[in-house]
């Protein structure tokens, strides 16, 4: 039997599990809704840690370079992490997994205000945030893979846009409070506050029952290489004309993305001269067009289709980080953020939903993993590139040069399969 015949027969077998998963709203659902909770309360912190990082090292040093160098370390970390994480995803207890993930980040980010109270010591945040993003690549991989196993095939893009959406309502507070916190207390009891919401996000995901989906018996039980489970996702992404598309053109808008809270930071604080309470005031603001978007992606992409709503997100995106740079007024920055992390929200929602639309279940994990690791694998040399150019040529040319390579991104997807893609 082949494996899509295969497939079909166990989408059959499965058939009363699957109504029984996707046949109610989605505020109905007990589950869905305690990992909503879970992962509102989890973004609400991780926003302290935003702008805490950042801001301690600026603190320390007055260096846009250095901001940059702990971005690209921490992305740095993200990518090798990627390159096992679908493997890891693939063969254990997801719900364990996400437990474990929030534990960690617990620990590791609660050492960082201890250690503060006798004094400033920059390399811990060197160890830190890279250990923490590994781990969180971990967490945001299977985060991809149990979605589905919460809610009906057509109900992702409507429950990745709810997700996305209360998480930027969190981000909106989060920040806010960060730079008060910031002010008050410093940096480093904010990056406490990032500490607590992990603990209290794995004491929700303790009561979260995932459902087995069709194909979870299919997952690998025996050890393979990492190349070769890398290679398996690759091997996926390579024969799937769009996704292949998204991934070469997702590397680059990485590349050229990665590091603009830094940038928006600087040009807040040295261009600008205004204090962290205001740099917390302005990302949550940004964070407004985060919910804007995440709340209507899946409208958008029922009425034009996949291709016109990712490219036009793109595009958007290029042009509002083109201004960044040369707004002088608080609230025109804020503006432009809005709308650049609106348009992020949607063109993010749309392509995490394809892949978890088209993506077979015993794969999902790898393909992920292969998707992230090759997007983000040069956007930490991106970041430090970026930071490193505005500290020396200016926050404006800088932002007018990758916000253009940004529109050339979208103008490039319409002479790939993504132009042609209406996938609802």
């Amino acid at each position: 039997m082949t494996y899509d015949a295969r497939r079909e027969g166990e989408r059959d077998s499965h058939k009363p599990e699957l109504e029984d998963v996707g046949g109610r709203p989605l505020w109905r659902s007990r589950d869905f809704g305690v990992f909503w909770v879970a992962q509102t309360l989890s973004v609400l912190g991780d926003s302290f840690a935003l702008i805490a990082l950042p801001l301690l090292i600026l603190q320390a040093t007055g260096s846009l370079a250095a901001m940059g160098l702990l971005t690209a370390v921490g992305g740095a970390a993200a990518v090798v992490a990627a390159v096992f994480a679908g493997a890891v995803v693939d063969r254990v207890d997801r719900r364990k997994l996400l437990i474990g993930c929030d534990l960690v980040r617990m620990v590791l980010y609660g050492v960082i205000p201890v250690v503060w109270l006798f004094g400033p010591q920059i390399w811990l945040l060197y160890v830190v945030l890279p250990l923490c993003e590994a781990v969180g690549m971990l967490f945001a991989v299977g985060y991809v893979t149990v979605v589905r196993s919460l809610v009906g095939t057509e109900q992702l893009t409507e429950a990745n846009g709810r997700l996305n959406a209360t998480a930027a309502a969190a981000g909106v507070l989060g920040p806010l409070c960060a730079g008060l916190v910031a002010v008050w207390s410093g940096p480093a009891t904010a990056v406490g506050v990032d500490a607590a919401s992990f603990g209290v996000s794995a004491a929700c995901l303790v009561v979260v029952r995932f459902r087995g989906r069709p194909g979870d018996d299919d997952r690998p039980k025996q050890r393979t290489s990492l190349w070769n489970d890398l290679r398996a996702g690759i091997a996926f992404l390579y024969g799937h004309p769009v996704l292949r598309s998204l991934t070469v053109l997702l590397c680059l808008f990485s590349f050229f993305t990665l590091g603009l809270n830094d940038l928006v930071i600087y040009h807040l604080k040295h261009d600008l001269g205004h204090d962290d309470g205001t740099v917390g005031t302005v990302m949550a603001g940004g964070a407004l067009g985060t919910i804007a978007g995440s709340l209507l992606v899946a409208r958008i992409r029922r009425r034009l289709g996949f291709g016109p709503t990712w490219t036009g997100a793109v595009a958007v995106c290029g042009l509002a980080f083109a201004g960044l740079g040369r707004a002088q007024d608080v609230p025109v920055v804020a503006a432009l953020a809005a709308a650049f992390l609106a348009c992020v929200a949607v063109a993010g929602t749309c392509s995490m939903s394809l892949r978890q639309e088209v993506t077979p279940e015993p794969l999902l994990g790898r393909v992920t993993s292969a998707f992230w690791t090759l997007q983000y694998s040069a956007a930490p040399l991106g970041a430090a590139v970026l930071t490193w150019a505005a500290e020396h040529q200016g926050t404006a040319p800088v932002a007018l040069v990758a916000g253009g390579c940004c529109v050339l991104i979208a103008v490039a997807a319409l002479f790939t399969p993504i132009r042609r893609s209406r996938a609802g």
